[in-house]
């Protein structure tokens, strides 16, 4: 019965997942709008993003734009100081002559973990992440974020549980966009992203 009981978990975990699929080729940047060459690179499937201590924040951007999915990445900081800050965009769009990108943040550091930040538009968190959400985060370790956007409605889950339940109120607000990595500007660090899959959603 136990054995009978775990092939149907494990097929009901495959069928929920079904529809994804790899965000990039896993082999190149060719997929990726590289702003500031040097920064970011592929390292056994994995993209790496090595900042010296920025004095501007730097995406790596999809060049394919997405409105409704769901999105999954892990992603492992290595950061000395503790002070620095990286994030997942989505929905976003360039800002005219800048490094900046305007639009949603799944954002990661210092203490914005888990939280759902407006970048360059609203320029705050439109929700904190409560710490009962973040426990099981390991800071210098491997971590999951699961981001879903449908019509106006934004969920964020890190490592299984959700962080953020969002409902956009705000008219004008760009229903869909490109998704970039994100180094954040200010203290140096290492961001390391692998397994990125999407599923489109209608």
């Amino acid at each position: 019965m136990r054995l009978f009981t775990g092939l149907l978990l494990s097929v009901s975990c495959f069928a929920a997942e079904k529809g994804f699929r790899p965000l990039w080729n896993g082999k190149n940047l060719d997929e990726f709008v590289v702003d500031t060459p040097g920064l970011w690179r592929v390292e056994k499937g994995e993209i790496v993003g090595v900042s010296p201590g920025l004095k501007y924040n730097d995406f790596l951007r999809t060049k394919k734009h997405y409105a409704n999915f769901v999105l999954k990445v892990k992603f492992k900081m290595t950061d000395s100081t503790g002070k620095a800050n990286s994030g997942v965009q989505f929905r976003s769009k360039p800002m005219p002559d800048s490094h900046e990108v305007i639009g949603y943040q799944a954002d990661l550091g210092q203490n914005y973990w888990g939280c759902l930040y407006d970048e360059s538009r609203r320029k705050k968190v439109l929700v904190q992440a409560t710490p009962e959400s973040l426990a099981g985060l390991d800071k210098s370790g491997w971590n999951e974020y699961r981001i879903t956007a449908k019509g106006n409605h934004i969920v964020l889950e890190l490592n299984g549980k959700k962080t953020v339940d969002y409902t956009e109120a705000e008219a004008g607000i760009d229903g869909s966009g490109f998704i970039a990595l994100q180094l954040h500007g200010g203290p140096p660090l290492e961001m390391r992203f692998k397994d990125l899959e999407i599923k489109v959603l209608k």
